[in-house]
């Protein structure tokens, strides 16, 4: 699967924003998705996963109750919709496919990435 994230920018901090990742290639619909962060100096760390149906999400706790991960088969993309965004959001922001279709927060569960796409929150 070759995945495509898009939706990045700057927004001020209480603000939004969706990111997309579109795949294209195996069938997307088999597998477990994920987003991950990377900002300066960090390392690469886990955001939220949904699994092959959308039915099952998990989050990482800096997260919850702010941002939301979604999918639709249909369309081939995952979607996180990212809200109340603080200064500390700021990083690169990775999708990528789990070839099992459950869900995971462990990078090295990961089969694919897409390129990142830069997210940015002024205070």
């Amino acid at each position: 699967v070759q995945l495509q994230a898009s939706g990045g920018g700057l927004v001020q901090a209480g603000g939004s924003l969706r990111l997309s990742c579109a795949a294209s290639g195996r069938t997307f619909s088999r597998y477990g998705m994920g987003w991950f962060r990377q900002a300066p100096g960090e390392e690469r760390e886990f955001v939220a996963a949904v699994s092959w149906s959308g039915g099952r999400t998990s989050y990482a706790d800096f997260v919850k109750g702010r941002f939301t991960i979604s999918r639709d088969n249909a369309k081939n993309t995952v979607y996180l919709q990212m809200n109340s965004l603080k200064p500390e959001d700021t990083a690169v922001y990775y999708c990528a496919v789990d070839y099992g279709a459950g869900v995971t927060n462990n990078r090295a569960d990961y089969d694919s990435w897409g390129q990142g796409t830069q997210v940015t929150v002024s205070s």
